[in-house]
């Protein structure tokens, strides 16, 4: 019975041999850097995942406010080439006092190719915000290659002309005047005149300058 009881003791005390301290020193040495991985690398990677998503989100951003600014500048530019393109037309529009003058211009254009002016009647006129439209029902007799040349000339006009609702038949003999009808048309036609109203452009060039 002492005899078990001292080689239990021996057993206890018998010290770790080499295999065993082995086995444990590799556990340690895998256990560190599992341990600083989970400790150090897990934190640190998802701290480097959020900021990579905040930098996409910036540069997300950035990229739509520079859309943003190219569109505003293009904006811009459309603003102020639709601008000129009103001072344009406004520089093509006769005044009041030049409707005048210019119906006479346009019945010297008729009788130089030959034309005689029937009848005009005034219609109505036409408001519109900047300008005002003149419609006149016009009645043209002559020759059908100067009611074409006519038509050449008011194009080259630097003043804004529309000719529309335009009925052309061919004149009728009236007895002995058969010979010079041949080739002869009525031309029946509605032509406006654009102006400028004096008062209605002076108030919206004050409004477009607050």
């Amino acid at each position: 019975m002492h005899l078990i009881t001292h080689q239990r003791q021996s057993w206890r005390l018998e010290p770790m041999n080499s295999h065993t301290r082995q086995i444990i020193y590799v556990l340690v040495l895998l256990t560190v850097p599992l341990a600083a991985w989970y400790f150090v690398f897990v934190p640190r990677n998802s701290e480097i995942d959020r900021t990579n998503q905040a930098i996409e989100e910036r540069e997300s951003q950035l990229k739509k406010i520079n859309e943003v600014i190219a569109t505003l500048g293009d904006l811009e530019k459309a603003v102020q080439e639709g601008e000129a393109a009103i001072k344009r037309v406004e520089a093509k529009l006769p005044s009041r006092r030049d409707v005048e003058s210019m119906l006479e211009q346009l019945w010297q254009v008729a009788r130089r190719n030959d034309l005689t002016v029937k009848s005009v009647k005034t219609l109505p006129a036409v408001s519109s915000t900047v300008y005002r439209e003149l419609p006149l029902q016009v009645q043209l007799i002559g020759p059908f290659e100067g009611y074409y040349r006519f038509l050449l000339e008011l194009e080259t006009l630097p003043r804004i002309t529309r000719i529309f609702n335009m009925q052309l038949k061919r004149t009728q003999s009236e007895g002995s005047r058969s010979e010079e009808e041949p080739g002869h048309i009525i031309a029946d036609f509605e032509l406006s005149i654009y102006f400028a109203d004096e008062a209605t452009a002076l108030a919206w060039n004050q409004e477009s300058a607050r």
